[in-house]
């Protein structure tokens, strides 16, 4: 009886204490950003509530994203002002990158963790299970001269849009791009058959 009545303490215990986070089943959802443009800057106007949900230093995000956004940005109070025009859905991406890489747990997938330095290298430690990792981020693609949307080019894209033919309608940087045969919301491959100014035509491909 007293090896029972000890167990269910411990048990009782144990339950005490689990990460709210992980007792309530909670699904961890990131806030999607919310960016518009103020002349030829983008500004994040929600960067803080991103920080507080990943709980992680706002210095710590924003010199990830302009490292990897290749732009200039400073924090204004409860968000951030890049010094030059912003993919959203670029910038997401990005948010998602380091989401992955800083703050979930590759063990048990939960985002109950907190960031350690050691040296010059930076450990992930899982206080929900006690993994520890190293943090491992991909390094940005070195940027190609010359602009990305060009005859014969292959680029990913998200379809943002459907024209007034029908065809997808992609947008990268200055570039509207129709493709046809794609369908709003789907991100594909596709390749540039022929650009004209600012408007490109392209093609899904495998």
């Amino acid at each position: 009886m007293s090896d029972e009545f000890d167990y269910q303490k411990l048990l009782k215990r144990a339950k005490q204490e689990i990460p709210d986070s992980l007792s309530s089943g909670e699904r961890f959802q990131v806030p999607e950003p919310d960016v518009i443009l103020e002349g030829k800057s983008s500004v994040l106007r929600n960067f803080m509530d991103i920080c507080e949900r990943l709980n992680r230093d706002p210095e710590h995000l924003l010199q990830y994203l302009l490292r990897e956004l290749g732009t200039p940005g400073t924090i204004e109070g409860r968000r951030v002002v890049f010094k030059s025009k912003v993919n959203p859905l670029q910038l997401a991406d990005r948010i998602r990158e380091y989401t992955v890489s800083y703050v979930i747990c590759s063990e048990c997938g939960r985002p109950d963790t907190k960031l350690v330095k050691d040296g010059r290298v930076h450990f992930l430690e899982c206080e929900a299970c006690g993994a520890k990792r190293p943090v491992t981020v991909k390094r940005a693609a070195v940027v190609q001269e010359g602009p990305a949307v060009r005859e014969g080019a292959v680029l990913e894209v998200m379809i943002e849009d459907t024209g007034s033919k029908g065809d997808g309608v992609a947008r990268i940087d200055k570039y509207v791009i129709y493709v046809q045969g794609a369908q709003k919301g789907s991100r594909v491959n596709v390749k540039i058959n022929r650009v004209t100014g600012t408007i490109a035509f392209a093609s899904v491909v495998p």
